[in-house]
């Protein structure tokens, strides 16, 4: 038993009287002893239960973020996945925008995440994700299963291949069991609690890349918002986009009005909050049903292929605003028309051919 451990842990556990919360410094010691197994099996599952019911602050979630910086991957800005040197090299032209989700997924609404990856690579903005597999407790569709349905499995790279990929095709995907496999030996316990945990929090906000970063995150509740802003004040982050989306997902509605906040560094409050009504713009309509995932994978064919349809409104809709928030497109208006296109013209069809090739070809060479 970790008596360190049982320190932080009886400071989140001690209830609304006498309770206390982490330190940033603490909240990194806790979750490193978590990470590596410092700490009992029931040790880890008071804390985890225990900082569910408290809910984390801002500052814990920055020492947690801390503490994945310090153990979990990290791509570089340049070099590592191709032998350039990185002192001489430039990096990406654009920044990296990291998409967070909830690693546990979904399972009411059709996700057009990956379409939007798609359509942002294939305009010059590089795209990395991360996430597992079906987890806990939603056991929703996970973003690797649908690319493993559009013929790219992120699953068996190394690290080494994610930064290749991600540097000669703008599209890299961090796969927890294989990349991260501390955080991956903590999914167990969000089965065994039926609750997420904390880190289902701050996955969402992870950035699993050391230069440039735009950080998107979706959330449900409108205090995640305020909690994820002053996260990242304490981290220095001064480029993200926060949405309030379809089921925690950065994948904004169509059904009602997009609330998000962006970044807006040198102002007083240091983000602006936009609401974007889709009526006004030609895209409102009812949410696409997630029935099966054999029939959200031949819709999201139909898309690549230019097919009209309710998904394509969604995927229009999303591409369009990502193209004017990543600086692609001057307005959202013309933001929308470059996603059409894009479908239209099948240039993000020619995109995922171009990361399914990629990865056979690694894939060819490592085999003996």
């Amino acid at each position: 038993m970790s008596d360190a451990f049982r320190e932080l842990l009886k400071k989140v556990g001690s209830g609304v009287h006498t309770g206390k919360n982490l330190s940033r410094e603490e909240a990194a010691a806790a979750t490193r002893m978590m990470l590596l197994q410092e700490a009992t099996p029931a040790q880890i599952g008071a804390f985890m239960i225990a900082h569910r019911i408290k809910r984390p602050t801002s500052e814990e979630l920055a020492g947690m973020l801390d503490a994945y910086d310090q153990l979990g991957p990290k791509l570089q800005p340049w070099g590592m996945g191709n032998g350039k040197d990185s002192s001489t090299m430039p990096s990406f032209s654009q920044p990296v925008t990291v998409l967070g989700t909830p690693y546990d997924g979904r399972s009411r609404t059709a996700p057009v995440t990956p379409l939007t990856a798609l359509i942002l690579a294939a305009a010059g903005v590089p795209v990395l994700m991360h996430g597992g597999d079906c987890m806990p407790t939603k056991y929703g569709v996970p973003l690797v299963e649908i690319w493993q349905g559009l013929g790219v499995d992120f699953s068996k790279l190394t690290l080494f291949q994610v930064q290749q990929l991600l540097e000669t095709t703008g599209l890299g995907f961090i796969y927890l069991p294989q990349h991260f496999p501390q955080a991956h030996q903590l999914v167990p316990y969000r089965d065994q609690l039926g609750k997420r945990p904390p880190a289902a929090t701050l996955e969402l906000v992870w950035c699993p890349y050391a230069g440039n970063a735009h950080i998107v995150a979706g959330y449900v509740h409108p205090p995640t918002e305020d909690r994820f802003r002053h996260t990242f004040e304490f981290r220095g982050t001064t480029n993200f986009t926060l949405v309030k989306g379809l089921e925690g997902s950065c994948d904004l509605p169509r059904d009602r009005t997009a609330i998000i906040a962006v970044s807006q560094p040198g102002s007083s409050s240091n983000f602006e909050r936009i609401l974007l009504h889709p009526r006004d713009y030609g895209f409102a309509g009812a949410e696409v049903p997630l029935d099966s995932t054999s029939q959200l994978l031949a819709q999201m064919q139909d898309v690549l292929q230019g097919k009209s349809s309710e998904l394509m409104l969604a995927a229009i809709w999303n591409g369009g605003f990502y193209l004017w928030r990543c600086g692609v497109c001057p307005d959202l208006p013309t933001g929308l028309a470059k996603a059409q296109a894009l479908f239209l013209g099948g240039n993000a069809a020619q995109k995922l051919q171009e990361v399914s090739d990629a990865i056979a070809s690694m894939q060819l060479v490592a085999s003996p």
